[in-house]
């Protein structure tokens, strides 16, 4: 409580989570990527969600386990993130009657709403795709049904490829800042931290953007 009382504290916390959340993003990519090798691939994969850890953890209980450090990560992410908005802006008195952000890029001073737009688009990711209950065409049980018919809807795929603008601006500069905040900056490595938060951004607007693309096209039928 005393780390996460302080400005450092929290700015670690949220890091760390960030840290969790980077890398369901990134495995969440990977998965899908089974959606190529067809119908029955994609539903094993799916399948095996459910029964990872077997005979240890009984049907689905890994995958919950996942969701719940998943949740805790998001929230606290999103605590720590607006309470040091708060912060920063309580320690102001007044605005800048002038703005230079010389050290910041673009994406860092779209944070906070880019993490809003995050947050929104998870939410309807879930009921679409998890939940089922914005999709008309949902069918329990089968995840590459599911995952085709929600791209077949146009405003769908067009408001999915929209959203991960402000997610991989989210992921560059939080992959950078990240170093940063936990003292991992150094000068042997610290020229590199830009391009390889770069690279990983853009593989994985590449990635997801191809989905909604691909069923569009019709590659993915």
């Amino acid at each position: 409580m005393t780390l996460w009382g302080s400005t450092v504290g929290k700015k670690i916390t949220m890091s760390v989570a960030g840290l969790v959340l980077y890398g369901f993003v990134i495995a969440h990519m990977a998965g899908n990527l089974k959606v190529y090798m067809g119908p029955e691939a994609f539903n094993h994969y799916a399948e095996g969600l459910r029964t990872v850890g077997a005979p240890f953890f009984a049907y689905g209980q890994a995958l919950w386990l996942a969701r719940i450090i998943l949740l805790a990560a998001v929230l606290v992410h999103i605590v720590a993130g607006v309470q040091l908005s708060i912060k920063s802006r309580k320690a102001r008195a007044h605005s800048y009657k002038k703005y230079e952000g010389l050290e910041f890029s673009w994406a860092s001073r779209t944070m906070f709403w880019g993490g809003i737009a995050v947050f929104a688009f998870i939410i309807f990711h879930l009921l679409d795709l998890t939940f089922g209950v914005v999709n008309p065409r949902f069918l329990p049980g089968d995840a590459y049904h599911n995952f085709v018919t929600t791209f077949q809807r146009v405003p769908v795929s067009i408001a999915y490829i929209a959203a991960m603008i402000p997610l991989c601006l989210h992921l560059y500069h939080g992959f950078w800042s990240m170093f940063q905040t936990l003292g991992l900056n150094n000068p042997r490595y610290n020229n590199v931290r830009r391009p390889i938060a770069a690279i990983l951004a853009a593989a994985i607007f590449i990635g997801n953007i191809s989905f909604p693309i691909a069923v569009m096209l019709g590659v993915i039928e």
